[in-house]
């Protein structure tokens, strides 16, 4: 069956956006930014063009696109956050809005979590175009992108707004989170170079030292731990989850104590969340939002969120203990 739906449109989609943002900060002569979002957009759209490359035995586009990473991290340094000063006029318009649509406005952000799912469930059962040939990973992925673009129309439908004001907030909005919009990608990355590293080994030799490995409780207390210590250091659970995994989590909880992989991979996730709450290294949640809101205190929101990580921690020891193991 021909294939249709592919996971590539997605990166496709994404790439023809930032080239969008990229000849919008080239119009306004901020070419740091146009440079920045005209890469990025670059590795996007040609992806998988160098993934062909490489599966024929060229390295040559795998090494321009590891020089076009770094020139971003070198790029990067010259950003600088977009003013969130806006004119008399542009305040007044947006409350007026705001006032008019209500609780409303929710509803295109409701539509990417709720409409990922639907579309996921859904995946195994539509024979169409060769989707249900896809990978969970991929049709996800696929799945996520649906969502997106559902919501962006539903956003355009409810605000009255036209496809170039979408993309002028699109441009605004990552204008505003700068470098920080690239680190949880960049932390993904992160943690699977730590596993292929062999950094969960090394966990693994340092928690059997450390804690008596047929204590299931230790070990619970000690994946929990490290799974928050990790995310707290690199900002992100994506990246501390495959370390905490391969060092704790399959040896120890899964080969050990006979936990379930599924309970304990989502509740795993769910624990390293808690380190998000409390960390800076995850500027993009905690850091950012402070800078645009132009809070005094730049670890403000960090303070709000510790009660809320602390008791969600806690009640994610209880959930794994209870739920992971049969």
């Amino acid at each position: 069956m021909t294939m249709i739906f592919r996971v590539e449109y997605v990166y496709w989609l994404c790439g023809i956006v930032l080239v969008a943002c990229a000849l919008r900060e080239l119009h306004a002569k901020r070419f740091a930014h146009a440079a920045f979002w005209g890469i990025l957009a670059a590795i996007f759209l040609l992806g998988d063009a160098v993934k062909s490359a490489a599966a024929h035995g060229s390295v040559l586009p795998q090494q321009l696109a590891g020089i076009g990473v770094i020139a971003l991290g070198l790029i990067a340094g010259f950003l600088r956050r977009a003013p969130t000063e806006e004119s008399t006029s542009d305040h007044e318009r947006r409350a007026i809005s705001a006032s008019r649509l209500g609780h409303k406005l929710f509803v295109p952000a409701l539509i990417i979590p709720f409409g990922t799912l639907v579309f996921t469930l859904l995946q195994p059962f539509v024979h169409a175009g060769g989707i249900d040939q896809l990978g969970r990973a991929e049709a996800t992925l696929l799945a996520l992108g649906f969502a997106c673009v559902l919501a962006t129309f539903a956003a355009m439908q409810l605000t009255r707004s036209s496809v170039g004001n979408a993309i002028a907030e699109t441009g605004r909005l990552l204008d505003a989170l700068s470098w920080a919009a690239l680190l949880p990608m960049l932390l993904a990355m992160l943690g699977a170079v730590f596993a292929a590293t062999g950094v969960g080994e090394a966990i693994a030799h340092l928690t059997a030292a450390a804690i008596p490995v047929q204590s299931r409780l230790a070990c619970v207390l000690a994946f929990a731990a490290g799974m928050v210590a990790f995310t707290v250091i690199m900002g992100n659970a994506f990246a501390a989850f495959p370390v905490m995994m391969a060092g704790v989590g399959l040896p120890l909880l899964i080969g050990q104590h006979h936990a379930g992989p599924a309970a304990l991979g989502a509740l795993g996730m769910l624990t390293g969340y808690c380190g998000t709450l409390l960390t800076p290294m995850a500027a993009n949640f905690n850091i950012v939002p402070a800078a645009l809101l132009e809070l005094r205190d730049p670890n403000g929101v960090i303070r709000a969120q510790v009660p809320t990580a602390l008791w969600l921690l806690a009640i994610n020891l209880l959930l794994i203990w209870f739920f992971a193991f049969p």
